[in-house]
């Protein structure tokens, strides 16, 4: 077997290879000595048809799915030895009119190649690393959530303008039928606010559904009807009073607090908002950094200049799917790909470069702490060490699992990385302002 390469130009190449007789002849003999021990063919004994008719019948398809399988076998061996960096696949060469009988059986595949170019992490214009922090406006709004959450209802007589308010919405034509609690605080409409107060139990009101809550959502599960419902209602309900609470909040004390962070943990309501500030913050911390991976992968794009062999990789997706496609649909799919596939190769550059590596025994530790937050997302706040291995064992034995959590772990490497070697420039917000100058 002889393998050449033929450059073409910096992007694009095409390997020969030639396969002779000696290279399958006998492999292709073994296997159909074996199927002549196996063949029943009417006529003749089993293991006694004659070679020849064997040959006939099987032969040409033995020949192929050998001389297959050395082509295989022996291209990709040829790459990794000439260590070529090629993308996609190679893509074999028409040929018309090929003869298997010929002594020696030539094929040409085309192959694209990566690309040679340099990384420059540390960009002229520095990327804004915005830091979150948590206000004092959005420290006494939790404070108070918190109170409310952890208040006790005192029934009431009648509807005050905080009250929360149990009964039944109403519309016979609309076929609305359903039992709900309101709260009036997230009532928008001033003329339903106005209907509701000083209502007693077992009287009822009619309110329309246009802007009747602050939030549209509210609408949907207020009334039992979808979301798509709800978005174009415009009709009046009845709303029957069944009960009346108030909500009282509960006091800042130390019974709340080791209810909330378990014993003595938090001890004052200065301490109360120091946690809550430190918690906020570090869920933050996840947006902020995601933000930050987003827009120096954007900066790495834009700045990291190179070329790619385009026709071979539009050609490659039109054949490499379960169905060919069209040269239009090639293109459009090689157009939507082409951004990832700059970015595949830049970050591929950089974790070379930069010798980042995820290891079994830190990708167990990573996997383990994904575990013990999820746990405590369900109330199971101190598992075992015993536990979370046996929980990770589990995990890692699934390849899918495996491949998921490394890409994870692999983007925080890169992710700090980016955090000590990129030209940053650290913008401090509140998540109010983030949320406005990020998503608008």
């Amino acid at each position: 077997m002889n393998i050449t390469k033929e450059q073409i130009d910096e992007l694009n190449a095409v390997v020969k290879v030639a396969i002779s007789k000696e290279d399958y002849q006998e492999q292709v003999d073994k296997i159909l000595r074996d199927y002549r021990k196996q063949a029943n063919i009417p006529g003749f004994r089993k293991g006694q048809v004659p070679i020849g008719l064997i040959k006939k019948q099987y032969g040409k398809a033995v020949l192929v799915d050998e001389v297959n399988k050395l082509l295989q076998d022996n291209l990709n061996k040829y790459l990794t030895e000439e260590k070529l960096d090629v993308l996609g696949n190679p893509l074999p060469k028409q040929q018309d009119n090929f003869d298997w009988d010929e002594e020696v059986l030539d094929f040409e595949f085309e192959l694209g190649l990566a690309p040679d170019f340099e990384v420059k992490l540390k960009s002229k214009k520095a990327v804004t690393q915005y830091k979150i922090v948590a206000d004092k406006k959005m420290i006494e709004e939790q404070v108070e959530r918190i109170q409310k959450q952890y208040g006790k209802l005192v029934s009431k007589t009648e509807v005050g303008p905080t009250d929360e308010v149990t009964g039944v919405f109403k519309n016979e034509d609309e076929a609305i039928e359903n039992k709900t609690t309101i709260e009036l605080d997230k009532i928008k409409s001033k003329k339903a606010l106005n209907a509701l107060r000083g209502k007693k139990v077992g009287e009822t009101v009619s309110l329309n559904t246009k802007g009747l809550f602050k939030e549209d959502y509210l609408l949907t599960s207020a009334l039992g009807i979808d979301k798509d419902k709800a978005e174009k209602l415009n009709v009046e309900v009845t709303f029957s009073v069944e009960e009346i609470n108030e909500r009282q909040a509960a006091a800042l004390d130390q019974e709340l607090f080791d209810k909330l962070f378990g014993p003595e943990s938090v001890k004052s309501e200065q301490e109360l908002k120091d946690r809550i500030k430190e918690d906020s913050e570090k869920q933050f911390e996840q947006q902020a950094d995601q933000k930050l991976l987003n827009d120096i992968t954007e900066k790495l794009i834009e700045d990291t200049k190179f070329n790619l062999p385009a026709a071979f990789l539009t050609k490659w997706i039109q054949v490499s799917g379960e169905n060919p496609l069209t040269d239009d649909q090639a293109k459009e799919e090689y157009e939507k790909s082409e951004k990832g596939l700059r970015y595949q190769l830049i970050e591929g550059k950089i974790i070379k470069e930069n010798d980042l590596q995820v290891q079994m025994d830190e990708l167990k530790e990573f996997a383990k702490g994904f575990i013990k937050s999820q746990m405590a997302q369900y109330g199971h706040l101190d598992p075992k060490e015993e536990e979370l291995d046996n929980v990770a064992h589990r995990v890692l034995g699934n390849q899918d699992e495996v491949k998921r959590l490394s890409e994870q772990l692999m983007s925080q490497k890169l992710l700090k990385l980016f955090k000590e070697k990129a030209n940053l420039k650290v913008k401090e917000v509140s998540y109010d302002n983030f949320i406005k100058e990020v998503y608008g």
